[in-house]
């Protein structure tokens, strides 16, 4: 694959994923009520919201950056931690229903966005 094409792939993968967390940051921040309901069936509190979506705003803002490699690395890193750690509760409370799948999904796009992102780095060095 040229430089080129991992480029575009990278920034269309990379877009659907921080698009998908930025709507789902900015539900957090405002208590959307599937949220909410969510939160409850969970069994953490509401105030969680508040602050699980103010990171997936701000992760969003340091995936789509492109000038400070470290905090990038930093957000995939918390964005790994929130999707493992949701796979599990909804795991946890509910066995292997749909909810427990999804988050691993939303991971696996993540994990594409990081990998085209390393490989077009890589490139650039070479």
């Amino acid at each position: 694959m040229t430089s080129k094409r991992i480029t575009v792939a990278q920034w269309i993968i990379t877009t659907i994923f921080a698009l998908f967390m930025l709507m789902d940051g900015i539900g957090g921040l405002m208590h959307a009520q599937a949220g909410v309901d969510a939160f409850k069936q969970l069994g953490y509190p509401e105030y969680v919201l508040t602050i699980v979506g103010i990171a997936k705003v701000l992760g969003v803002i340091a995936v789509i950056q492109p000038k400070y490699r470290t905090i990038k690395e930093w957000a995939y890193a918390g964005f790994t931690c929130n999707f493992i750690a949701a796979s599990l509760s909804w795991y946890f409370t509910d066995g292997l229903g749909g909810e427990a799948f999804f988050p691993l999904i939303v991971l696996a796009v993540m994990l594409l966005s990081y990998f085209l992102w390393k490989r077009k780095a890589a490139l650039q060095v070479a």
